[in-house]
């Protein structure tokens, strides 16, 4: 016989019993998702960029873009053997490297104790919320005449100004991501006796990590932008030197190769951040639509 629902019942799929009056189940469909392979996520992240390779490659090597519009590929390549053979590149990027770590570890710390502190505690929502609003809406662009008069052209000018644009992101996103941890997990922490510093390291900051680490992840992209603007005042190593450079000389081919080092850069962040979530929150796979 079969089973049907009455009108009154709610909506649920008709179950066949067979003779022996065992009902006879349909195994559910597979649930979570099903994870690419590594080659193939690999080839399909990768195939954007290669198609734009290759077109730019194409555009140039047809004269269908004029080298004074966009340097073509070896015009770049030769470049890289340039700036590579004289250890220039290196010393470049290096130094960007450093003031740009620095900078993100003064902003982004900043903007991580600020967040935790408005999102955790009224009186510190009353006493940073304002502020920070205000520091959001003001470019931190326009801060460098600012700067410039307060600390010179040297390292902290630039150090300093990579850390304003930081903070703003990290703040914002901490902040959202404190507010919207379960207040029942924070009561139960209290409970057990948690208070102050203890808690917030042991239970906010841990529950806002999804929101921390992409906060992070827009903190690292926003530093790229002051590095540019802070290297190209009183600078004499850097990308960003190397880019003012090359437009005093109009070397179209160390431009291209500057914004390709920036992407990778950006690259090169976003791989960073994916490594951490995986290792820090390996759930967040399983939830994740495919």
């Amino acid at each position: 016989m079969t089973l049907e629902k009455s009108p009154a019942s709610p909506s649920v799929p008709a179950v066949a019993a067979s003779d022996d009056g065992a009902a006879d189940l349909r195994p559910p469909e597979r649930l979570g998702s099903r994870p690419r392979r590594p080659g193939v996520s690999l080839a399909v992240r990768a195939a954007v960029p290669l198609l734009l390779v290759a077109a730019w490659w194409y555009g140039s090597s047809s004269g269908r873009i004029p080298e004074d519009v966009l340097a073509g590929p070896g015009a770049v390549a030769g470049a890289l053997r340039e700036l590579a053979s004289t250890g220039q590149l290196g010393d470049f990027l290096l130094a960007s490297g450093r003031r740009a770590a620095l900078g993100v570890l003064i902003g982004a710390g900043a903007g991580l104790v600020l967040g935790v502190a408005a999102g955790l505690s009224a009186l510190g929502e009353e006493l940073v919320d304002p502020v920070m609003q205000m520091k959001r809406a003001v470019p931190f662009l326009a801060l460098v005449p600012l700067f410039i008069s307060w600390f010179g052209v040297g390292e902290t000018f630039k150090v300093l100004l990579i850390a304003v644009a930081a903070v703003a992101p990290m703040y914002a996103y901490t902040y959202l991501g404190v507010r919207g941890v379960d207040r029942k997990v924070v009561e139960a922490a209290r409970g057990f006796g948690l208070r102050g510093p203890r808690l917030a390291a042991a239970v906010i900051v841990p529950s806002a990590l999804p929101s921390i680490l992409m906060a992070l992840r827009i903190s690292l992209s926003v530093s790229l932008t002051g590095l540019i603007a802070a290297e190209q005042v009183g600078a004499t190593e850097g990308i960003g030197y190397l880019v003012t450079l090359a437009q005093q000389y109009y070397r179209n081919d160390y431009m291209v190769l500057c914004i390709l080092v920036y992407a990778l850069i950006g690259l090169l962040i976003d791989l960073v951040i994916r490594g951490a979530e995986r290792l820090a929150m390996p759930w967040r796979g399983a939830v994740t639509a495919r």
